[in-house]
Order: C-alpha cells, then sequence, then structure tokens
C-alpha cells in the first residue's frame, strides 16, 4: 500500500472501527429560551468560532471528523463513517463540508477553518485549481456554503497540528 492510502487520522479510524449502530443527531436547539443574558460583563466577546475538520480512508473504513468550537471554547465534535468508497480527497471534502453544515445549522456567522488537506483548503480559496472531475461539485458546493457566513477564512495547518 501507499503512504497515502494508509494515512488517516485518529478520530476517522477510531469511527471507522467502531461504528454507532443507533446514532442520533445532535439537537442544537437552544434549551433555555427564558435566559435573556449569559454574561454581565460589558466587554465585546470574540464572537468568532473555530472548524477543524480531517478524513481518512483506510482498510478498517472511510470516516470524516470535525469540531466546532465556540468563542467561549465550547466543543461540539461530528463525526460520521462514510458508506461508500471514495478517496482520501473526496473525504476531506465530506469532513469540511459537514463541518460547515452543522456550523450553519448552529446559527454561526463568523467562522475560521483549520484543516491538513492543503488541496481543499487552497481550492477552497482559489489559490488551486479544481482539475479532478470528482471533486468538483465539491468545490462548488462549499463555495455555496461560505456564502451563509458572514466572516469565513481557511487555514491549512500541517497533519501534526490538526
Amino acid at each position: 500500500m501507499t503512504r497515502k492510502a494508509v494515512k488517516g487520522s485518529v478520530i476517522a479510524d477510531l469511527l471507522a472501527e467502531n461504528p454507532i449502530e443507533d446514532y442520533e443527531a445532535l439537537d442544537f436547539e437552544f434549551p433555555y429560551e427564558y435566559v435573556n443574558v449569559v454574561s454581565s460583563d460589558n466587554t465585546v466577546p470574540n464572537d468568532v468560532w473555530e472548524m477543524y475538520f480531517d478524513g481518512a480512508v483506510n482498510l478498517s473504513g472511510n470516516g470524516i471528523g470535525a469540531v466546532l468550537v465556540s468563542p467561549d471554547g465550547e466543543h461540539f465534535p461530528i463525526a460520521v463513517k462514510l458508506r461508500f468508497d471514495c478517496t482520501n480527497n473526496v473525504a476531506e471534502y465530506e469532513a469540511c463540508v459537514s463541518g460547515l453544515q452543522a456550523a450553519i445549522e448552529m446559527k454561526v456567522k463568523k467562522l475560521e477553518v483549520y484543516g491538513d488537506s492543503a488541496l481543499i483548503i487552497y481550492q477552497v480559496k482559489g489559490e488551486w485549481q479544481t482539475k479532478d472531475p470528482k471533486l468538483i461539485p465539491y468545490q462548488k458546493y462549499l463555495l455555496k456554503l461560505t456564502e451563509e457566513f458572514e466572516e469565513i477564512s481557511f487555514t491549512h495547518l500541517n497533519c501534526n497540528k490538526n
């Protein structure tokens, strides 16, 4: 096997090896409608969220993961086992798309996106062209999702920092 075929992340590998049979999606509804004030200090809060994403394709299966981090440090993990064969780049796009969809559902308006896939990051930023016909629909859809945010940025991380 080539090195790329074996590459994977810990979250995606764990998910692929331990599928959850009766998974229920997280409920992002705010349960405290009666709360008017969360903080009493008058400082302007940092309203920028962070998202980290990664996808993996290996012998055990295909999986994706993303983590949304709120401005106050709360983590919202997303993990999905893909039930179709795909390349590592498709898995990376799936992970990024899933994270953005969750952020949109949570009404996030300012987002900093981090991923270890240089291909995805630089294609979305428009610095690299998308030539693979399988990836073109993913890039178009991802760019459409970015229009839902007031501010969004994409940053490439090395694998050891992701």
